[in-house]
């Protein structure tokens, strides 16, 4: 009974502290991402009576950054909690073939909608409006688009911008200049 306690605990010392889940395609899985049939239209809806923004997360098998980005900055308690309170996450697979329907209605596998909408890296988070017109794309009607893994300050601020609609403000401040005074906020010496 010692030694299988003593492997048990080698096995789970051995695991990086923030590991997540993989599915059977291969990507991370977390709690707050959604299984949906990928109708855009039918998740935005969902999303908007959930009182959330809907956020599309395109990802793909054996990405390190992907892996990053769910090994290092989703776990944090902080971006976690503010993920799952304000946002209807859909995880899409680079070169997955489950069918799904953009806003205008084409209806595509994922790796063929990857390559209408030219996403190129992974992970790439694109972040929907509440509205989106009949004949617009995703990606035309995305308020901000996060291509690439990045720190958990840059990550939150991200998140919150796009959840404070800030992005529509007449302020002068876009996400950049935000991030900035951000980080000048957080005074913590990172620049992150």
């Amino acid at each position: 009974m010692k030694h299988l306690l003593a492997g048990a605990l080698a096995l789970m010392m051995a695991l990086p502290a923030g590991a997540t889940e993989l599915g059977d395609d291969g990507l991370h899985k977390t709690p707050w991402m959604r299984d949906t049939f990928k109708d855009l239209r039918e998740d935005l809806a969902e999303a908007s009576a959930e009182g959330k923004r809907l956020v599309l997360f395109f990802e793909q098998r054996g990405c390190i950054y992907c892996t990053k980005m769910h090994q290092e900055v989703f776990p944090r308690p902080e971006i976690d909690s503010y993920i799952s309170e304000n946002f209807f996450v859909v995880q899409l697979n680079l070169h997955g073939d489950t069918e799904v329907t953009d806003f205008d209605g084409e209806v595509l596998s994922e790796k063929a909608m990857a390559r209408r909408w030219n996403i190129l890296f992974t992970p790439t988070i694109l972040f929907l409006p509440e509205e989106v017109a009949e004949d617009a794309t995703a990606p035309e009607a995305a308020v901000a688009v996060m291509p690439g893994a990045f720190g958990p300050g840059t990550t939150l601020d991200m998140f919150t911008w796009v959840n404070e609609k800030r992005y529509a403000l007449d302020n002068g401040e876009d996400f950049q200049r935000y991030h900035a005074r951000r980080i000048q906020e957080r005074d913590n010496g990172k620049t992150d």
